[in-house]
Parts: C-alpha cells; structure tokens; sequence
C-alpha cells in the first residue's frame, strides 16, 4: 500500500503518518516513511532515539551523491533526468521499530517548479517508492503536494489530508483535492484530528463527504504528552492506536 499524507501545520499529521507507520509495522509488515516536509520530524514521531535522528543528512543535502547521480556540473546547467536511485532508499534509510525512515528534505529555491538536479532526485526517489517497492510505504507531506509527478499518482493507494475542525483546514483540505485531482487522482480521503466533541463531529461530518472519510483521532492528552517525553504517541496512546487500527481497516476496504 501505497498512502501520501498531507495537510497544514499543527493539525497532528505527523503523529498520523507516524502511528500509522508503527501500526502497519506491528502487523508485520515491511514499512518505508518517508519524510518530505520541510519541518522534518517524522523520526521523532516514530520514536527513533533523537541521537539517530539528528545525525540523519535529508538527501535533498547529499551534494555530492546528486551530483554524482545525475552527472550535475558545478553550474548545474547539464544533467540526467532519470538517475539511478532505486538503492538510496536501503543505503540511506534508518531503521527502528520496524519501520525504515528515509528523510527526503526539501529544495530551497524563491520560487516555485523548480528544475534542479536535487528536485530530480527527490521526485525521482518517490517515484521509485511508489511504482516499484513491495512496502508500505507512508510519504509524509507538506500541503503543496509539489514533489508529486503526474506519473506517480497512479501508483498512490491513498491520498489522505488531515484536518482539524477549522475553516482554514477544510480549506487546505480543498486545495490538496484541487492539486491531487489536477495530477490525475479521482480520490482524496480525509482523516479528521484533534476532535474534541460532538459539535466537532458534526463539523467534519458537515463538511467532509462521507465517502471521503476515513474517520476521526478524538483530542487525547497522551498525544501531546508523548510529544513533551520526546516519545512516540504509538508508545504513549492506546486510544489513537485503537482509532489508527480503525482507520487501516477502512483504508483496505
């Protein structure tokens, strides 16, 4: 299975995409996260031990392995455009708990469609995740989808947005549908966080199709305490692992 989680800051994606990366590991599965958000911390998330976390270089900065995948000069002005990349996620992914995580990082330019020899890499790699590893394999994304390939999309399971019970995050939840659709993806499912109440419930179910709704993660304490103990919320929440196992079963459906 192949899953793309996105969704605005602050809404608990990554504590989504990190419990659902344990969960699928704890079925025994073999599972591949991999990190594409600029406010990289997955590997926290999954309860890798901060030391691993921090020594861990995203490939988007591997300079001198871009370079020598793609042939770049040092002006970048010629360049491969279908490196060899289907051995990075092995020889440069960390393993703990199961679960192999691989930092992509990002592209730091001013503007936007970039074409660059670390762009290639990165949308190259994803593409190789998705089209031809037998894993689970969990992309942790920002919103803007932008390291997605029209061609990569037909390899996706599930594009999933977490939201929260706000304008602003049904919002980029529209946006997120609006990019995945103009990249061929019929279908974008919504998991609903931080859910407090039943006028939250109602909200989500006001403005969420229900064939669109993978389910609800109900606000938890342990969540943000695991968070505080440096800890992963799979560790910490046996109510989000319940909802998380829940939302696995709709998935495969």
């Amino acid at each position: 299975m192949k899953i793309a989680v996105t969704g605005k800051g602050g809404v608990g994606k990554t504590s989504f995409a990190a419990t659902l990366a344990r969960a699928f590991a704890a079925e025994g599965r073999s599972v591949l996260a991999a990190d594409a958000d600029p406010d990289a911390n997955l590997g926290l998330a999954l309860g890798f031990p901060e030391e691993l976390v921090e020594s861990i270089v995203p490939i988007s900065k591997m300079r001198k392995m871009i370079e020598e995948r793609t042939g770049a000069d040092k002006d970048n002005t010629f360049y491969v455009l279908n490196p060899k990349v289907d051995d990075i996620p092995d020889k440069y992914g960390k393993l703990c708990h199961g679960v192999r995580l691989l930092l992509l990082g990002t592209v730091d330019t001013a503007g936007g469609g970039c074409v660059c020899p670390e762009n290639v890499i990165l949308k190259r790699i994803i593409s190789n995740l998705v089209l031809h590893r037998d894993d689970v394999v969990i992309l942790d994304m920002e919103a803007g989808l932008e390291h997605l390939a029209r061609g990569t999309t037909a390899g996706m399971d599930q594009f999933v947005v977490v939201v929260e019970p706000g304008a602003r995050s049904i919002q980029t939840y529209k946006n997120v549908r609006r990019l995945a659709q103009e990249l061929g993806v019929r279908q974008v499912r919504v998991v609903a966080s931080k859910v407090r109440d039943e006028k939250d419930e109602r909200f989500i179910m006001e403005k969420i199709p229900p064939e669109d709704l993978l389910g609800l993660i109900h606000h938890d304490q342990k969540i943000m305490e695991a968070d505080r103990l440096g800890i992963s919320p799979y560790d910490h929440s046996p109510a989000l692992v319940d909802e998380i196992r829940a939302i696995i079963k709709k998935m495969e459906v």
